[in-house]
């Protein structure tokens, strides 16, 4: 099936929300953008960026690192743990290679469903919607805080089938969620809503190994009006109460299955140091 005929299937598409851009405020996805070298980011973002590059030098080798992390991990559980759903909730602005298109590279058939409450990733969504003819991908404009209103969705329920195992990947996403949103029990809600064998894809950024940069850092998008906070490996650790994790454990991302890196690149073979990353990844199964 083509991307149209998936969109022909969930209605006409993703429509765009009445919601404003914010051009002039930064914004996290589009920052992130920017640490990845895209170019869908504005003068907002990029000026915020750059004092984050002052208080951490790293940051782009850390969002670099934290997405072929993800890339390895979705590699991890299509080839060798047989997922063939995934449920990505704030996806950020599209950088290729997309989830989907990792996921489908080893099993054709795999369904993606993707979800942000970003205006712009909604602006973004028909490069998320190019699913391979075997396969599914939809799109949901939703937000983390609001886990129930995301899995009643009518585009996840239709790619999806919840009552079968499902990856649900929350990557680099945490962090916004601060401890007054209720970040633990989201998450719980949203596994409690997934069938026994489905796996949790988790990375935070820490202050465990630089903690003056990660805590300034958390500042500047505080000072933007992003709320943030970073969490102890105790602290991400908690996110995977319950569930089993896989080998290596909770660990940084650049020595976590390495093996499974497609390129010799610094950020996919570990050639970097902890205080420049600064993050925790695990991927847990619920039994």
């Amino acid at each position: 099936m083509t991307a149209q005929g998936v969109a022909s299937q969930t209605g006409s598409g993703p429509e765009p929300p009445n919601t404003p851009l914010n051009q002039g405020r930064p914004h996290s996805a589009r920052m992130y953008d920017y640490f990845l070298g895209g170019k869908d980011n504005y003068v907002a973002d990029r000026e915020a960026a750059a004092k984050v590059l002052t208080l951490w030098p790293g940051v782009m080798i850390a969002a670099r690192t934290n997405r072929a992390w993800m890339h390895r991990a979705i590699r991890f559980l299509a080839a060798e743990r047989g997922i063939r759903q995934f449920l990505d909730i704030g996806t950020g602005i599209p950088t290729r290679p997309n989830l989907h298109e990792v996921a489908q590279g080893i099993a054709p058939d795999a369904r993606v469903v993707y979800v942000d409450n970003d205006p712009i990733v909604l602006a973004h969504a028909q490069a998320l919607l190019k699913s391979s003819p075997e396969g599914r991908t939809a799109y949901v404009h939703g937000d983390i805080t609001e886990p129930g209103n995301i899995l009643a969705s009518p585009d996840l329920t239709e790619v999806l089938d919840l009552s079968r195992p499902v990856a649900l990947s929350l990557v680099s996403l945490l962090h916004f969620v601060p401890d007054e949103w209720g970040p633990y029990e989201i998450v719980q809600r949203l596994v409690d809503a997934l069938a026994p064998g489905s796996f949790l894809v988790l990375s935070h950024i820490t202050p465990d190994f630089d903690p003056e940069a990660t805590q300034k850092t958390v500042q500047v998008y505080r000072s933007g009006g992003i709320s943030g906070q970073i969490r102890t490996r105790g602290e991400v650790e908690r996110f995977f109460t319950g569930l089993e994790l896989a080998e290596p454990g909770l660990e940084v991302p650049h020595r976590w299955r390495t093996d499974l890196a497609e390129t010799d690149s610094q950020v996919e073979t570990g050639d970097v140091t902890d205080e420049e990353v600064s993050f925790w990844a695990g991927v847990a199964q619920k039994s």
